[in-house]
C-alpha cells in the first residue's frame, strides 16, 4: 500500500513561484469554458469549409456561363449588324450600278440621236416630229381612257355598296353574339395589319421612284446647262466666222444642240407655262440654224437679216446661260424634291426669270408670208368713222360673240397706241373667259383671245378653216381667204387675206386660232386688216402668169401661183405669187406682174406643219 504523499505549505509555495517564473497563470473556470467553445467552433468550421468552397465554385461557374452567354449574344448581334450593313451596302451598290447603266443608256441614246440628227433631212425631220406628236397624242388618249375607266369602275362600286347598304337597312338584323364580336375584332385586326403593310410598302416604293425621278431631273438640268454653254460657244464663233466650211460646222452643231436641249427641257419638273418661251426660243433657233445651214451649203453668203438673227440668238442665249449657271449652283437634292413635290423653289424661280426674258422671233422665221406688216401702215380703214362709247363697245362685243353664250360683258379700260385707240372688254361664259379689243373708231374687232386650254384633236385642218371663215363673217370680215395653215399642238393657226377681184391682198391679213378639241375660234388678230383695209384700184397685169413663171429658176418645182398685192419697200406692189420646192425646201417667190423683176423670196422655216393654200 502506497503511502499518500501530503504536500507541505512550503512545497505549494515553491510550485507557485515556479509557475510565475514561467510567465503562466492558472486558468479560471470561465476561461476553460471559452476554450472549449472555441474548439467546437473550429471543428464546425472545419466541417463546413468543404460545403462553402463548393458553393463558391458553383457561383463562379454561373458567372462564367453568363459571361460566355453575354459574349455570344454580343457576337451574334454584331454579326447581324454587320450582315445588315453589308446588305445595305450591296443594295446601294446595285442602285448606283443601275443608275450608271441608266445614264450610259441615256448617253448612248443621245449619241445615237445626235448622229441621227446630223444625217437627218428636213423631210425626215418633219416625218419624225409628226410621229412623235402622234405617239404623244396616243399616250395621252390611253391615259385619259384609263382615267375614265377607273372613274366608271369607282362609280359602279359606289352604287353597288350603296345598294348593299340599302338592302341591309331593310333587312332586320339580329344582335350579334360574342362570336360575332370576336370575328369582327379579328377581321379589324387583320385589315389594319394589311393596310399598314400596304402603306409601308407603298411608301418605300414611292420613295424609290421619287429618288429615281430626282436623279433624272438633276441629270437633265446639268445636261441642259452644258448644252446651253456649248450653244453659247458656237453662237460666239458664228458671230465672227467668215468661212463657209466653219459656218456649216457651227450651224450643224447648233441644230443638233437645240434638239437635245428641247429633250432635256421635257424631263424637268417645271410647269409648262414657265418653259414655254424657252422651248419656243430653242425651236426657233433650230429652224433658223437649219435655214442658214441650207444657205451656206448652197454656196450663198449669210444675209444681213441672218447675221442679225445670230446676234440676237447670242444675246438671248447668254442671258439664259447666266440664269442656268446660277441655278445649277443652287439646285441641291432638297430643291429638286421641292420642285417635284410642291412645284416651287429655286427651280421655279429661275425658270420664271427665264420666262420674263424678252424672247422674240428671229427675222428669218415666219408664220406665213407677210404675216407681220403693221409697222408702216396708217389707219386707212378707220378714217372718218364715228367714235363709240365704252357701253357701245360692250354691246358690240356681246353681239359679235353671241355664239359663245357670253355673260358679264365688261369694259375694263381703254388702250391708246400710235395708230389707233381700243376698248378692252372682258367676257365670261360657262366654257371659260374671253378678252377682246374693240376699236374706238368704228367699233371693229381688233383682237380676241380665249383662256381655256385645248387638249384633243377632234377637228382636222379643213374643218378648222370652215369654222374660221364662218366666225370672220360674223365679225364683219367679208371676202377673206385662207392663205396659210399650221398646227401647234391641238391649235390650228390660220392666216386669212382679203381677196378683191381674184387678187389676194396680203396687207389686209387676219390671223385666226381654232381649238381642234371644241371646234371654236379661240383667237383673232385683225390689227393689219383694221388699219390697212380699203377698196383698191387694181390695174391689169402686163405679164401673164406663164410669162412670170418663166422668170423663175428652172430648178424650182412650182406647185401653184396666183396674183397678189404685197408690201414692198413701203408700198404695195402687184405681183405673181409662186409656191414651189427645191432641194427639199419650200419657197414663196414673188415676181413683179409688170416688169418681171423678182421682188421677194421666202423660205418656209417656221412651224414644220405650216403650208400655203394655193
Amino acid at each position: 500500500m502506497s503511502e499518500k504523499k501530503v504536500s507541505s505549505g512550503a512545497e505549494k509555495a515553491e510550485n507557485l513561484t515556479r509557475k510565475k517564473s514561467d510567465g503562466s497563470k492558472p486558468k479560471t473556470q470561465s476561461e476553460n469554458v471559452k476554450s472549449k467553445t472555441d474548439a467546437k467552433r473550429q471543428n464546425a468550421a472545419k466541417q463546413k469549409k468543404p460545403e462553402t468552397q463548393k458553393k463558391q465554385h458553383t457561383k463562379e461557374d454561373n458567372k462564367e456561363d453568363k459571361k460566355l452567354e453575354a459574349a455570344k449574344l454580343k457576337a451574334e448581334k454584331k454579326e447581324r449588324r454587320q450582315t445588315r450593313k453589308l446588305e445595305h451596302r450591296q443594295k446601294n451598290a446595285e442602285r448606283i450600278a443601275a443608275l450608271k447603266n441608266k445614264r450610259l443608256e441615256r448617253k448612248e441614246k443621245r449619241l445615237e440621236r445626235k448622229e441621227q440628227l446630223k444625217n437627218e433631212t428636213r423631210a425626215m425631220r418633219i416625218e419624225r416630229k409628226k410621229e412623235e406628236r402622234l405617239a404623244k397624242t396616243e399616250a395621252k388618249k390611253a391615259k385619259r381612257e384609263a382615267r375614265l375607266n377607273a372613274k366608271i369602275a369607282k362609280r359602279e362600286h359606289a352604287l353597288k355598296v350603296r345598294a348593299e347598304k340599302n338592302k341591309n337597312r331593310r333587312t332586320k338584323q339580329r344582335t350579334p353574339g360574342f362570336g360575332g364580336w370576336l370575328a369582327a375584332v379579328i377581321a379589324l385586326g387583320v385589315t389594319t395589319l394589311a393596310l399598314g403593310t400596304m402603306l409601308t410598302f407603298g411608301w418605300m416604293n414611292y420613295s424609290g421612284i421619287e429618288a429615281v425621278m430626282t436623279s433624272d431631273a438633276t441629270h437633265s438640268l446639268y445636261e441642259l446647262n452644258a448644252i446651253v454653254d456649248n450653244m453659247d460657244a458656237n453662237l460666239s464663233k458664228a458671230r465672227v466666222s467668215s468661212s463657209a466650211g466653219e459656218q456649216a460646222m457651227i450651224l450643224s452643231d447648233l441644230t443638233v444642240q437645240s434638239e437635245l436641249a428641247e429633250s432635256c427641257l421635257e424631263n424637268l419638273p417645271v410647269a409648262g407655262e414657265l418653259t414655254r418661251s424657252l422651248t419656243s426660243f430653242i425651236n426657233k433657233m433650230n429652224d433658223s440654224s437649219q435655214s442658214m445651214l441650207y444657205s451656206v451649203a448652197s454656196g450663198k453668203e449669210l444675209s444681213d437679216s441672218q447675221i442679225a438673227a445670230i446676234e440676237y440668238m447670242y444675246e438671248t442665249n447668254r442671258e439664259i446661260k447666266e440664269i442656268l449657271n446660277d441655278l445649277t449652283g443652287k439646285c441641291c437634292e432638297k430643291e429638286m424634291l421641292a420642285a417635284l413635290r410642291k412645284h416651287k423653289g429655286v427651280m421655279f424661280d429661275s425658270f420664271g426669270e427665264i420666262s420674263n426674258i424678252s424672247i422674240e422671233t428671229p427675222k428669218e422665221i415666219y408664220d406665213g408670208p407677210f404675216a407681220e406688216q403693221t409697222d408702216k401702215v396708217s389707219a386707212k380703214n378707220l378714217d372718218g368713222l364715228e367714235e363709240i362709247t365704252s357701253s357701245e363697245a360692250e354691246g358690240l362685243a356681246a353681239k359679235y360673240f353671241a355664239d359663245y353664250d357670253v355673260t358679264d360683258v365688261t369694259c375694263t379700260g381703254e388702250t391708246t397706241a400710235k395708230q389707233l385707240s381700243v376698248y378692252n372688254v372682258t367676257m365670261a361664259s360657262e366654257d371659260g373667259e374671253y378678252f377682246a379689243q374693240i376699236s374706238k373708231a368704228g367699233g371693229k374687232v381688233v383682237m380676241f383671245d380665249s383662256f381655256k386650254e385645248c387638249r384633243d384633236h377632234n377637228f382636222d385642218v379643213e374643218n378648222c378653216i370652215t369654222i374660221a371663215e364662218k366666225a370672220l363673217t360674223s365679225l364683219g370680215f367679208d371676202d377673206m381667204q385662207a392663205v396659210w395653215t399650221s398646227e401647234s399642238g391641238t391649235t390650228c393657226n390660220l392666216n386669212f387675206a382679203c381677196v378683191q377681184d381674184g387678187v389676194v391682198i396680203y396687207p389686209d391679213i387676219i390671223k385666226v386660232k381654232v381649238c381642234e378639241e371644241r371646234g371654236i375660234v379661240t383667237g383673232v388678230e385683225a390689227l393689219s386688216y383694221v388699219l390697212n383695209h380699203t377698196q383698191r384700184q387694181i390695174e391689169d397685169a402686163k405679164l401673164s402668169k406663164e410669162e412670170a413663171q418663166d422668170k423663175l429658176n428652172a430648178s424650182v418645182e412650182v406647185t401653184g401661183g396666183r396674183l397678189a398685192i404685197i408690201p414692198h419697200d413701203g408700198q404695195e406692189m402687184l405681183a405673181y405669187e409662186f409656191y414651189g420646192t427645191y432641194g427639199g425646201n419650200e419657197y414663196y417667190i414673188y415676181i413683179d406682174a409688170n416688169t418681171g423683176a423678182e421682188l421677194d423670196v421666202f423660205t418656209v422655216i417656221g412651224t414644220a406643219q405650216g403650208k400655203a393654200l394655193i
